[in-house]
C-alpha cells in the first residue's frame, strides 16, 4: 500500500524514516503520534494511520485496509469488544505478523522471524512448562502474548537503535494507550495494559518467568540460526548469561548451551 503523502494534515513524510527493512506492500501511512518519535526520527512507525477528527468518540482510520470513521465505543464488559472494535484492534495487530525482528536483520539473517513468531513460541514455553507452586501458568501465557505488542506501532527497537530504556518503555506505552484505545476501552483493555505493565516492571512470580522465557527463545532461535545459516552469533547468548531468574530458565538456558557446544 503506498504511503499517503498528499494529506495536508501528515506530521511526516517518508523520507524522515528508514523503511529499508520494510516490505512494501505492508508500508503504510504512520501512526500520528508525534510525542512517540521527535527524538528519535530514525525509528519506523507502526503501519495504521489513527487520527481523531470531530468529537471525541470518532475515530478516522481511512487507512487500514480501506475502513472508514467509526466510533469507538466502550466495550460491554459482559460480551467483551464491539465487533468493529476487535476487527480494527486485530488489524493493527497484523503488523506483528510482519516486523521482522531488528536483531536478527542487523546480523544478516534471511527470512527472519517476526515479533509474532517470537511471542508466540513465548506462550507455547508457558503452555508447556512444568507446574511450579504459586505460579499461574494461564497468566504467563497471557503475559507472552501482549509483552511485544505495543511494537505493533513502534516497531522492534533494539540497544543499536541508542533509544534509552526510560524513553523506550514511554514510547511503548503510548503506543499500548492508543492500541486499547481502537479496541475500545473496557474490560479487556485494561487487562491487557495490566499484564503489559507486569511485564514491563518485572512485577510477579509469572513476569519473572516470562521475561526468561524471552531470553530462552532468543538463544534457541540464535542457535537454530546458527545452525541454519553456519554462523556464529555469540553477541545473543552472551547478552543474556547470568540473567535467567528462574530455574525453568535456567535449565532451559542451560540445555540449549549445552547443545550448542556439542554440535
Amino acid at each position: 500500500m503506498a504511503l499517503n503523502q498528499s494529506s495536508p494534515s501528515s506530521l511526516y513524510s517518508p523520507s524522515q524514516f528508514n523503511l529499508s527493512t520494510t516490505p512494501p506492500r505492508f508500508q503504510r501511512s504512520f501512526l500520528k503520534l508525534p510525542f512517540l518519535f521527535n527524538d528519535h526520527p530514525n525509528l519506523v512507525m507502526g503501519r495504521a494511520q489513527i487520527s481523531k477528527s470531530g468529537p471525541d468518540n470518532v475515530v478516522s482510520d481511512p487507512n487500514i485496509d480501506g475502513f472508514g470513521p467509526k466510533k469507538a465505543l466502550q466495550c460491554d464488559e459482559d460480551d467483551g469488544c464491539l465487533s468493529s472494535s476487535a476487527i480494527d484492534f486485530l488489524t493493527l495487530c497484523h503488523s506483528l505478523k510482519t516486523t521482522k525482528r531488528k536483531g536478527w536483520i542487523n546480523h544478516g539473517i534471511k527470512g527472519p522471524e517476526s515479533i509474532a513468531d517470537h511471542m508466540y513460541r513465548m506462550a507455547l514455553m508457558a503452555l508447556i512448562a512444568g507446574d511450579n507452586s504459586g505460579v499461574n501458568r494461564e497468566r504467563c501465557i497471557k503475559l507472552a502474548l501482549v509483552h511485544d505488542i505495543a511494537e505493533a506501532i513502534v516497531g522492534d527497537i533494539t540497544p543499536s537503535d541508542g533509544v534509552p530504556k526510560v524513553e523506550k518503555s514511554r514510547m511503548e506505552q503510548a503506543a499500548l494507550n492508543e492500541m486499547c484505545k481502537v479496541l475500545g476501552g473496557g474490560m479487556r483493555a485494561d487487562e491487557i495494559q495490566e499484564l503489559w505493565a507486569e511485564y514491563e516492571n518485572n512485577s510477579s512470580i509469572e513476569a519473572n518467568l516470562v521475561k526468561d522465557f524471552d531470553k530462552v527463545e532468543m538463544i534457541l532461535q540464535a542457535l537454530e540460526y546458527e545452525t541454519e545459516h553456519g554462523m556464529v552469533l555469540d553477541e545473543f547468548f552472551l547478552s543474556t548469561a547470568g540473567k535467567f531468574q528462574t530455574d525453568i530458565g535456567k535449565s532451559w538456558a542451560a540445555e540449549i548451551i549445552s547443545r550448542r557446544k556439542s554440535s
